[in-house]
C-alpha cells in the first residue's frame, strides 16, 4: 500500500468542511482500492443534500449517521490526529443528537470501535474514551457506557488505579447520571469484580458493600449480595470490622442461616464458639471457600481486642490473655504483637510483670455496652482533669500571694 499524507482535523469550518476532513482521515484506513470510493460516497452525499445542509440539522444527521456507521477503526494517523478525529466526531454527535436516547446507538458504535482496537494502542484508546467522558454532560446517562468502557480498558492494561474510583465518589457520580437503580447496581458490582481481577481485595470489598447496600430485599439478587458481602468480609485477612455488615438489609435477611450465625460469632463471641460452629458446619466453610485456619486466627485477634477494650488504661495479665486465646502463656506476646500490627490494640508488654498495659483497643461493635464504657471513661477523665485544674489554680494563687508579698517587702525597704 502506498504511503499517504497525514490529514489534520481542525475545529474551525463548516459542516461540509469538517465532514471532508473526517472522510479524508477515515479513508486512510480503507484498502487502497476502496479509499477513493469511500471519499466519493460522502462527496456525493453532501452534494445531494445541497447548500441548505449548513442550516438544516436533519440533513446533517442523515450524512453524519451514515459516516459514523462507516467508522471501523482508530485509523492509521498519529496520536494527535486520532484524538482530533474522535473529538470532532463526538462534538457533532452530541450537538446533532442532544437527547441521550438518540445519541446512544452512535455512541455505542464508537465505543465498540475504540474498545476493539489493537491492545498496543491502549494509550490513545484511553485518551479517546477519557475525552468522550469529559465532553458528556455530568448529568447524562451516557456517561455510564463510557465509564464502563474505561473500566474494561483499565482492567485489561492494569491501570485501574488511574481511574481512582472510591465508593463514595462512585455513588455520587451514579446519582448524578440519572440512570436506573439496576444500572447503578451493575456498575458497583462490576467495579468490585474489577478489583478482584487486579488482586486488590480490600477495595473490591468496599465496592461490594456499596453494591449490597444498593440492592433492595425485593430483588432476586439480594440473598446472593448479602452472602457475598459476608464471605468477602470473612476471607479478607486485613478486615476485622464486621459491624457495617449489620447495616445491610441483604445481610440481615440471612438471619437464621449458618453463615449469619458465623457472622454473629465474629461480632460478639470467641474462639470456643467458633470452634463449636466450625465442627458442625464444615460443609459451609467448604461451600464458600473459607479457610478455617485463617478464620481461627481472626477470631483469636478479635477476642484479644475485646478483652483489651475492657482494660484500656490498665494492665491485663498474660494468664488472662492466654485463657481467652486458648494458648500457652509464652505465646501471648506473639498474639499481642499481631493484634498491634492489625491495628486492633496499642500498648506495652512487660515480661517482668507478665502483663500488657493497654493504651487503645478496638471494640468489635459499638452498642449500649460500649457507650456506657465510654461514658465511664469520660467521667473519670473529666474528674481527673478537674483535679489537675484545681492543682494548677492553687499553684497560681500561691504564686500570686508570694509575688505580692515580695512586692510589699520591696516597697517597705
Amino acid at each position: 500500500m502506498a504511503s499517504r499524507e497525514a490529514v489534520s482535523v481542525f475545529a474551525e469550518g463548516t459542516f461540509q468542511e469538517h465532514l471532508a476532513d473526517l472522510t479524508a482521515y477515515a479513508a486512510q484506513s480503507q484498502p487502497e482500492a476502496d479509499s477513493a470510493a469511500f471519499s466519493q460516497k460522502y462527496t456525493d452525499l453532501l452534494q445531494a443534500q445541497g447548500e441548505q445542509i449548513e442550516s438544516d440539522q436533519e440533513k446533517q444527521r442523515t450524512v453524519f449517521s451514515a459516516f459514523v456507521k462507516d467508522v471501523s477503526s482508530l485509523g492509521s494517523g498519529t496520536t494527535p490526529e486520532i484524538e482530533g478525529f474522535f473529538n470532532l466526531v463526538s462534538c457533532y454527535l452530541f450537538a446533532l443528537y442532544p437527547a441521550d436516547q438518540d445519541a446512544r446507538p452512535h455512541l455505542d458504535h464508537i465505543l465498540r470501535v475504540v474498545s476493539e482496537s489493537p491492545a498496543q494502542k491502549k494509550l490513545i484508546k484511553h485518551r479517546v474514551l477519557s475525552n468522550l467522558f469529559t465532553v458528556i454532560s455530568p448529568r447524562s446517562s451516557l456517561r455510564l457506557p463510557v465509564y464502563k468502557a474505561l473500566l474494561a480498558l483499565a482492567i485489561e492494561d492494569g491501570t485501574l488505579d488511574n481511574l481512582r474510583p472510591s465508593p463514595l465518589e462512585a455513588e455520587k457520580r451514579l446519582s448524578e447520571w440519572g440512570i436506573s437503580e439496576e444500572d447503578k447496581q451493575k456498575l458497583l458490582k462490576a467495579i468490585s469484580e474489577a478489583y478482584v481481577q487486579t488482586s486488590q481485595p480490600d477495595l473490591s470489598y468496599q465496592f461490594l458493600l456499596s453494591y449490597a447496600r444498593s440492592i433492595p430485599l425485593s430483588s432476586s439478587d439480594a440473598q446472593r449480595a448479602g452472602t457475598d458481602a459476608v464471605v468477602a468480609a470473612l476471607r479478607l485477612p486485613s478486615n476485622f470490622d464486621f459491624d457495617p455488615l449489620l447495616k445491610l438489609d441483604p445481610v440481615v435477611a440471612l438471619k437464621g442461616t449458618p453463615l449469619f450465625s458465623l457472622l454473629e460469632i465474629f461480632l460478639n463471641s470467641g474462639l470456643t464458639e467458633y470452634r463449636t460452629w466450625a465442627s458442625a458446619n464444615a460443609s459451609v466453610l467448604e461451600e464458600h471457600n473459607l479457610d478455617g485456619t485463617q478464620l481461627e486466627r481472626k477470631i483469636r485477634l478479635l477476642t484479644l481486642a475485646s478483652l483489651a477494650f475492657t482494660h484500656i488504661g490498665k494492665e491485663v495479665l498474660y494468664s488472662q490473655l492466654a485463657t481467652a486465646l486458648q494458648v500457652e502463656s509464652n505465646q501471648v506476646e506473639r498474639w499481642f504483637i499481631d493484634a498491634i500490627r492489625a491495628g486492633l490494640v496499642s500498648g506495652k508488654l512487660s515480661q517482668t510483670s507478665q502483663s500488657a498495659r493497654v493504651s487503645r483497643a478496638t471494640a468489635r461493635v459499638f452498642e449500649r455496652e460500649q457507650w456506657e464504657t465510654l461514658e465511664k471513661r469520660l467521667v473519670a477523665w473529666k474528674t481527673g482533669l478537674a483535679g489537675v485544674l484545681e492543682v494548677v489554680a492553687v499553684a497560681r494563687r500561691q504564686g500570686s500571694i508570694g509575688h505580692n508579698s515580695a512586692q510589699a517587702q520591696t516597697v517597705a525597704a
